[in-house]
């Protein structure tokens, strides 16, 4: 599916082809929370990063998040968050250890994106109190990272989209 997207100011906009665009997986880590500004979670999509196009180039922004943990030195993800430099909108995610993916953030695409039949509520360890996790019969939990990735959940549920 191609997927085009772009920031609330429209100094960005991007294209990008994914087989795995079902918007299922709600990520609760205060990294997410907090540069994606939503109901306590954000979403993103696996997408093949060579089909990656951007219009605006220059307003996009790199974020590096500071991973802390206890009793350890706090460190630079090597994630990169790009967001609009104008805005502020979070756009996608890119990561070198997997140079073939690009994860788009559900927010900032524009294309209508289909509906999930259940989802995946993750790093539900570091979930704010004030958050209410939104869940419906079959979907899974976990308090960390799950161990099926996000083209493993297309896949099981045969909603891979090979156009």
């Amino acid at each position: 599916m191609q997927l085009e997207g772009s920031c609330h100011c429209g100094a960005v906009t991007f294209r990008v082809r994914s087989a795995h665009p079902v918007p299922y997986q709600r990520c609760y880590c205060t990294i997410c929370r907090k540069t994606q500004g939503g109901g306590g979670w954000a979403v993103n999509l696996g997408a093949d990063s060579a089909t990656l196009k951007v219009t605006g180039q220059r307003h996009v922004k790199v974020y590096h998040a500071k991973l802390r943990e206890a009793g350890a030195r706090t460190r630079r993800s090597p994630g990169e968050r790009h967001f609009c430099g104008q805005c502020g909108s979070a756009l996608w995610l890119y990561d070198k250890r997997w140079p073939e993916l690009v994860h788009p953030f559900a927010s900032a695409v524009d294309t209508s994106l289909p509906v999930p039949p259940r989802h995946t509520h993750l790093m539900l360890a570091y979930k704010a109190p004030w958050v209410e996790v939104q869940a419906v019969r079959g979907d899974r939990h976990h308090q960390e990272y799950p161990e099926e990735s996000i083209a493993q959940w297309h896949e099981r549920l045969g909603l891979v989209d090979d156009d």
